[in-house]
């Protein structure tokens, strides 16, 4: 017998995450972005997918109120031990009833399951569309198998990466190892300034995140200093079974010095001691796509060696008409930014 329950216990969630069925781990269903969204300010639900006594899914939902619409929210979710039909369609009347009580318009889905055409029939049969969002939840990501050796690490590279990783080492960059609040104003600071050069809206709540995460030790700041100034960084999160480079940061000034390739090789060697097994470097352009605003991005992050997940594209439940609204908008707002 199937039945969808709260879940309120922490450890129960990510005892169930860390299983070894779930290989790719769905970092927007952990308990501790949970955390990030209630500071945040977001009204965020746990459940999990019972059959009889044995627990086979959890999901963690965001009801996300906004001009453009509102809807119910499962980044990198529903996850489940295995994504059998029937399971889906539980949690599929579940969140049909929870949004007719919340007054949302649509649900939104992304979870973790290969992009191939099966796998999208599951999603076309129950009604879904593909959401009219860019690639948002690093749908297609790079990731690096790093229980290698280092000097096997390095072979691996591409031969510009090697060389300027060894430059970086003799050339007078320091890296800074931080979880102070202090130092992430620093960093957002530098991100600001990025953003406004690259013309992108920033991303919303990474001192939320950081302050978050750093608590649980599931986060740690790194910056390169040079010249008694702090030229670039990166966010790290350290997660069930690996290490994500979530957010970075480079001043325009100092791109001539490698500090960038520096601050990725640190961060692989701190993933090592602390026995993770995959680097994700998160989000790349998709296959196919030669002039996709990530391009720059993708190139600096294949170069360290690794190979390209895909994962489906996150899948809308249109539930009333208020929806079209919504997906208006952020097509337009996808095409603009050239996605």
């Amino acid at each position: 017998m199937l039945k969808i329950n709260e879940i309120k216990n922490q450890k129960n969630w990510e005892n169930f995450l860390n299983k070894k069925e779930i290989s790719f781990y769905p970092f927007f269903q952990s308990w501790s972005w949970g955390e990030v969204q209630k500071k945040l300010g977001f009204n965020i639900l746990r459940f999990g997918l019972f059959e009889d006594s044995k627990l086979i899914g959890v999901f963690l939902i965001i009801e996300i109120k906004a001009k453009r619409g509102h809807f119910l929210h499962l980044r990198h979710g529903p996850v489940l031990l295995d994504f059998k039909s029937r399971y889906f369609d539980k949690i599929i009347v579940f969140l049909k009833k929870l949004s007719k009580e919340l007054g949302t318009s649509f649900v939104r889905v992304s979870p973790l399951i290969e992009n191939e055409e099966t796998n999208e029939l599951i999603f076309k049969k129950r009604g879904f569309i593909n959401a009219p969002i860019h690639n948002m939840d690093a749908q297609n990501c790079w990731v690096l198998d790093i229980t290698k050796p280092e000097e096997q690490l390095l072979k691996e590279m591409r031969k510009n990466h090697r060389y300027l990783i060894r430059k970086a080492l003799t050339t007078n960059i320091k890296i800074i190892r931080s979880k102070k609040l202090s130092d992430i104003d620093t960093f957002i600071n530098l991100y600001r300034d990025l953003s406004s050069r690259k013309h992108f809206v920033p991303h919303r709540g990474i001192k939320e995140e950081f302050e978050v995460l750093a608590k649980e030790d599931e986060a740690l700041l790194l910056l390169a200093e040079y010249d008694s100034k702090i030229i670039c960084g990166a966010l790290i999160v350290f997660i069930g079974n690996m290490a994500i480079y979530h957010h970075g940061v480079s001043a325009d000034r100092y791109r001539d010095v490698p500090a960038s390739y520096l601050v990725q090789w640190e961060a692989i060697l701190e993933a090592k001691k602390r026995r993770k097994t995959l680097y994700n470097f998160w989000g790349i352009t998709p296959e196919n796509q030669p002039n996709h605003p990530w391009k720059g991005i993708t190139l600096f992050k294949t170069g360290f060696g690794g190979e390209r997940r895909d994962f489906i594209h996150a899948k809308d439940l249109p539930l009333n008409i208020f929806y079209w609204k919504n997906y208006i908008i952020e097509y337009i707002t996808k095409i603009k930014k050239g996605y």
